[in-house]
């Protein structure tokens, strides 16, 4: 049987929330310390613990068939490899920044200058959409200490809480795009291969239901409940059960947990008591 090889970052936050949704989706992979690949024991698939700025190129190549991978990074390396699931983790944003004391007003204040980034290419294309120029200095690491070392006058770089920026006298003036993590796929894959992806992608996409989600259940009067009914977001209909007091059920249905306040308020004012919420640990649809 063929083997899906997959790639994750080998260290840092994308890499424990990459092995933790591979566990979610109830693959076992027996890792050890420093390991640069690892098998998993019940099902068909091979992690590689590859440097973030590699795993582009090793999709391309079709060294790997798979990679969960940050898409700021397929902006910058990995154009046209497809992107088959967003993942909803380790969002960011790659951002220009300057120094606090620069009087900014638009784009065209940059038109020019010295630009230290780590994504020359998503630089380029950002600038030559305003039809400007800037002179690009490529660094790898510490990009927000080159304003403060002369090595440039702004950066473009990642930004996630904005606690760097603020560290380094650095504000952010424009936000060239928005990431977050995502499965991305090689376009050399086999049929074979191709399949275990399917599966894997299904697995994935009912954890990340789960995520979103939470089972509710509550006692309703049984002359509320099509009131009810039309609050609930459901999947196919609400279960409904009698209780054992005259006049009342359970009702059960699943909510978005982004919206979960703001429904639990209209199903009180509705009438409903006794309301349960309760975390869902798959949803298969």
């Amino acid at each position: 049987m063929s083997t899906l090889k997959i790639a994750i970052q080998k260290s840092g936050r994308l890499n424990e929330d990459s092995i933790q949704i591979l566990k979610d989706c109830g693959i076992s992979i027996n890792n050890g310390i420093d390991q640069l690949k690892a098998e998993a024991s019940n099902f068909p698939l091979e992690v590689l613990y590859l440097r973030n700025s590699d795993i582009p190129q090793y999709l391309i190549d079709g060294v790997v068939d798979l990679a969960i991978v940050g898409d700021n990074l397929l902006v910058e390396k990995g154009k046209g490899i497809e992107v088959v699931q967003k993942l909803g983790f380790s969002k960011c944003k790659v951002s220009v920044a300057v120094p606090k004391t620069f009087e900014y007003n638009s784009v065209q204040d940059l038109a020019g200058l010295r630009i230290a980034t780590s994504y020359p290419n998503t630089v380029n294309e950002y600038f030559g959409s305003f039809g400007l120029t800037v002179d690009i200095h490529q660094i790898s690491g510490s990009v927000e200490i080159a304003p403060n070392i002369g090595l440039a006058d702004a950066i473009v770089d990642i930004v996630s809480s904005g606690s760097t920026l603020f560290k380094n006298n650095l504000k952010e003036v424009e936000v060239i795009l928005k990431s977050e993590a995502v499965l991305a796929v090689s376009p050399k894959v086999s049929p074979e291969i191709q399949k275990h992806i399917d599966t894997l992608k299904f697995r994935i996409q009912s954890v990340l239901r789960a995520r979103n989600s939470k089972y509710i259940l509550m006692n309703v009067p049984n002359d509320k409940i099509d009131e009810i009914g039309k609050i609930l977001p459901v999947l196919r209909s609400l279960t409904v059960l009698p209780l054992a007091q005259e006049g009342w059920s359970s009702v059960h249905s699943v909510i978005d947990k982004d919206t979960f306040w703001d429904v639990i308020d209209q199903l009180k004012e509705a009438g409903a008591e006794g309301i349960l919420v309760c975390p869902i640990e798959k949803m298969v649809l």
